[in-house]
């Protein structure tokens, strides 16, 4: 075997499975939407915020389940898309997943004015290769 065919199948063996994550990432449809029902933009709210997901020309599955066309939730709160979406999104304060397949959430925020963005995960958590994100929303807890 060449040197050449030996360093690559090495590098291929020992390479992290997030270096070929782009590769491996799900297609969504061109018109698929993620938007909220509740709360609207600008809104109002009391501290214990129902928080209802929309999905246009997608369906949802749970975390896990690997199905072409569908996805899960993630709330993003008080941040910004993540700038690097081919790894699995992190789970944080900021960032809730709804691997369950859930549609809807309460949430309870500080009184303030605060955002709110919606981006769909694959099986593995993955934003799909032309993320599905939302607007990005604000409101005012009172």
């Amino acid at each position: 075997m060449k040197n050449s065919t030996i360093t690559l199948l090495s590098a291929l063996l020992v390479a992290p499975m997030g270096t070929f994550a782009g590769s491996m990432m799900s297609e969504a449809p061109a018109n698929a939407e993620v938007y909220f029902v509740q709360p609207s933009d600008g809104a109002s709210v009391q501290q214990n915020v129902k928080v209802v997901f929309g999905l246009r020309n997608m369906g949802v599955a749970p975390a896990g389940v690997d199905k072409n066309n569908t996805g899960h939730h993630h709330l993003l709160i008080d941040t910004d898309v993540p700038s690097d979406l081919s790894k699995p999104l992190p789970a944080t304060d900021n960032i809730k997943h709804f691997g369950g397949g859930q549609t809807e959430t309460e949430i309870e925020l500080a009184p303030g004015t605060h955002t709110l963005q919606l981006l769909l995960g694959d099986h593995a958590h993955v934003p799909h290769s032309k993320p599905v994100v939302s607007d990005k929303i604000t409101i005012k807890v009172e």
